[in-house]
């Protein structure tokens, strides 16, 4: 899809209001939604009436539509939205594995998602983390009772990219469910059902709602993956076309059962901040490349992690799978560490914040925030300096945030 097809997907993807012809999908803030006749309601029960409501904590009119286009932005089969992007993930981990389960992943991947995978392990699931720039070494950690493996397609807060290529194909072999976290990319940059992912994750609060205005979070069904090969799956929801067996799990555990449920405002919010993905993402990644090289080619700083450096170790990657595109995230590391409250608090124009993917640049220093509860062994093992700075890139003109940072390094 070029990147203007996307743009009008995006404007026009995520339908209208059918009964007053409002262009912008109605907000259903009702709780309950009857049925002229019981056969209707028990249908939805029993997921034989697919376009039917129930009960808001599994779904409305307006996540349907939210839903019905990240299905079409990631290419899928079918879309359950979440709360938030941790609410997806864990949903993923806690419908589909169970005690004695196996699964393989990143040995860099977000804190938080680093820390649910330590909740699991706590539950009898076992976790394997590798060096998944290395298709082998994840084939090598498999064992008889891995039930699937999860990357990310650009690590926070380092920018590693796993051979999501390889790795997908180790995955095809051997038939495991291969799940990717796309949020730092979005469909808008790769989609990960190219190399094979049977389901995609977005955290919907950052790259496509874009404005920090909502949270809420995504699981795409892209189709690859046959689920009447998953051991883990209720005999209820082993009815009808395959396809649809591993999403009805999802949603009924990780919504019904567990109550992550995306709010009808919250969905309406993301749904009008994703119009604008597209033209978002060409104007951060730009400021992005500007500002990775300005901080590469300084004395203070020691080392620039982006993809699109030519320096970076899976620069070849990213020119082939994401188009040319870095996205807008970034870190450096600052030679002196001391320096590296007095450098951020000097910033005038970044707001000192976490979060990611807002219009306004962010900037956090990793190590006493975002991964201190990892301690400085834990860091280390993942390659966290603690000096390192991670930079969301906002909207701002891209010569003033260079300059800024310019004097604030000085």
């Amino acid at each position: 899809m070029s990147a203007s097809q996307l743009s009008t997907l995006l404007v026009h993807g995520s339908g209208h209001d059918a009964q007053h012809g409002g262009v912008h999908p109605a907000i259903h803030p009702s709780v309950q939604y009857g049925h002229a006749r019981v056969e209707d309601l028990i249908g939805v029960f029993q997921g034989t009436n697919k376009g039917g409501f129930n009960y808001a904590r599994q779904g409305t009119p307006t996540t349907a539509a939210l839903e019905a286009l990240i299905t079409k932005l990631e290419g899928g089969v079918g879309t359950v939205s979440f709360a938030t992007g941790m609410a997806a993930i864990q949903a993923v981990f806690f419908t589909l594995l169970k005690a004695g389960d196996h699964l393989v992943t990143g040995d860099q991947v977000f804190g938080n998602t680093s820390s649910l995978l330590g909740t699991l392990e706590g539950l009898g699931v076992q976790v394997s983390r590798v060096n998944a720039c290395d298709a082998q070494a994840v084939a090598a950690a498999l064992r008889p009772t891995t039930r699937l493996v999860f990357v990310e397609t650009i690590a926070n807060p380092t920018t590693r990219i796993p051979d999501l290529a390889g790795i997908g194909r180790v995955c095809k072999e051997r038939g495991l469910l291969y799940v990717v976290d796309n949020t730092v990319t979005s469909p808008a940059l790769y989609a990960p059902r190219v190399h094979g992912a049977g389901l995609v994750v977005n955290s919907l609060t950052k790259t496509i709602a874009g404005h920090g205005t909502a949270l809420g979070g995504a699981v795409t069904d892209t189709g690859c993956y046959d689920w009447a090969a998953y051991p883990n799956l209720f005999p209820a929801y082993r009815q009808g076309d395959p396809r649809a067996w591993g999403l009805q799990q999802i949603r009924k555990k990780g919504l019904r059962d567990m109550g992550a449920t995306l709010s009808s405002e919250a969905a309406h919010r993301i749904m009008v901040g994703a119009e604008t993905l597209s033209l978002r993402l060409q104007r951060c990644a730009a400021t992005a490349m500007q500002l990775a090289t300005f901080l590469e080619g300084h004395a203070a700083v020691a080392r620039v992690h982006y993809p699109m450096l030519a320096s970076h170790a899976q620069h070849a990657w990213a020119r082939e799978w994401f188009g040319g595109n870095g996205s807008w995230m970034l870190s450096f590391e600052l030679r002196d560490e001391a320096a590296l409250v007095p450098v951020l608090n000097q910033l005038r124009i970044p707001i000192k914040a976490t979060g990611l993917a807002d219009t306004r640049t962010l900037v956090i220093p990793v190590a006493p925030t975002i991964f201190w509860e990892m301690g400085a062994a834990g860091r280390a093992a993942m390659g966290i300096a603690e000096g390192l700075v991670r930079v969301s890139v906002g909207l701002e003109d891209a010569d003033e945030l260079v300059a800024d940072f310019a004097q604030a390094l000085a």
